[in-house]
Parts: structure tokens; sequence; C-alpha cells
């Protein structure tokens, strides 16, 4: 059976030209993913690559989370264009997260949430990451200190406050994430939580909040009154 090529098609239904023509917005997701992808193989043209790709990772948010082993394993996929995928979605998580200079001021949750939500919510293990604030509640430096299985992250208090101290921390806020897309604190999490509260007063730097990730959904101990 003869390859279906791209330049076959209809110029106005190839998806770089329909995105000139009626927008970004009118393309779905395989065909803005044939765009990264660039071209197909010898099989396949590049639409059906993405198609497929799409379906044997599950959705879109599987393929950007993927290390460069699992994309390579895909039939199609080489170390350019799974290179190519790692590279956006480290700048989308770059885009959405702290990871330039400028100064981040936390009032409140949604402060957190807005800034780290897409950067957390799609971590396939889970993640503990430490905000570290100087006196004027503003981010001095953020960095993921540990990384647990896909359903318990490792948390030590040396970790936490070794950091802050080298870095004169006023106070602190964690975050991590559920990888169930289910931000209810385990007894565990609230544990956990309370401890490093107490460790944090002995050395004068407040805990003051420790933020849960689901998807696209979050707890503040906090505001559940566990800190």
């Amino acid at each position: 059976m003869k390859q279906l090529k791209l330049k076959d098609i209809p110029c106005n239904e190839r998806p770089r030209e329909k995105m000139i023509i009626y927008g970004v917005e009118s393309l779905g997701n395989s065909e803005l993913l044939a765009i990264l992808l660039g071209s197909g193989s010898k099989k396949e043209n590049v639409l059906q690559l993405s198609s497929r790709v799409l379906k044997e990772f599950g959705g879109l948010n599987n393929v950007f989370s993927a290390s460069s082993k699992e994309l390579t394993e895909i039939q199609g996929i080489g170390i350019a264009k799974a290179s190519q995928l790692i590279a956006l979605s480290e700048l989308c998580k770059r885009y959405r997260s702290y990871k330039s200079k400028e100064k981040i001021k936390i009032t409140e949750p949604k402060d957190i949430v807005e800034n780290f939500m897409e950067e957390m919510r799609v971590y396939s293990k889970e993640i503990l990451k430490l905000l570290v604030l100087n006196t004027k509640k503003e981010i001095v430096t953020a960095r993921n200190i540990s990384m647990g299985t896909n359903n318990s992250a490792l948390i030590h208090p040396r970790e936490v406050f070794n950091l802050a101290i080298k870095n004169s921390g006023d106070s602190i806020i964690l975050i991590h994430n559920h990888p169930s897309g289910d931000p209810k604190p385990s007894k565990n999490d609230i544990n956990v939580t309370i401890r490093l509260k107490e460790c944090g007063k002995l050395l004068g730097i407040d805990l003051i909040d420790h933020i849960i990730i689901g998807d696209r959904k979050f707890t503040s101990m906090k505001e559940k009154g566990f800190i």
C-alpha cells in the first residue's frame, strides 16, 4: 500500500499551513505535535506518526513527561525528535515556574500554585520542592530536594533546613505533588509537615505552608489547619 505523503494532503489541511490560515487554535494535539516533529518516517507521514505517538503514550501530558529512552523506544522517534520534545517540555516548565532571577512575592497559596502547578502536576513520581523566602516573603531560591517513588516522597529535616540556612532564609514553603492527581494529604504528609514546623521553630525559620499539587487541584496544609 502506497504511503500517503504530507504533500499529497490538500494544502489548507496540512498542519503548518492550516495554522497560518486559520490560527493555531484550529489545530488538534496531533497536528501541533506534527509541527514539532517536522517529519515522519519511511512508513508513515508526520501526521500519522504524531497520532500514533499520542495513542501509545495515552495523551499529550505523558508525551511531555517521558524520558529520552521512553521516547526513542517509539518507532519513528529518534534522538533528534526526542530531544526536541524534551527541550520544549522544559521550556514550558520554565515559562510557568520560577527559574529566572525575578523576585516572586508569596502572599497566599494561589501565588505558589500559579508559578508551580504546571511544572509539578506532570511528574510521574513524587517530587519535593523547597522555596526559601527572605523577610519580604520573596523567593530567593527554589529547588527540588527529594524524589520519591510513585506514591511517597522522602523528606528529611536536614536537607530542608540546610538549604534555607545557606541562603539566609527567613522562612520556607514546601511543595510536593501527588502523581495520582488527588491532592488530599496523607497521614505521612501531615506528620512530616508538623515535624518540620517544629524543627523550624528551633532554628528560627518558619514553615509558612506545605502545598500538595494534584491534577489542576491543590491543598494548602496551612488553610487546612495542619500548621
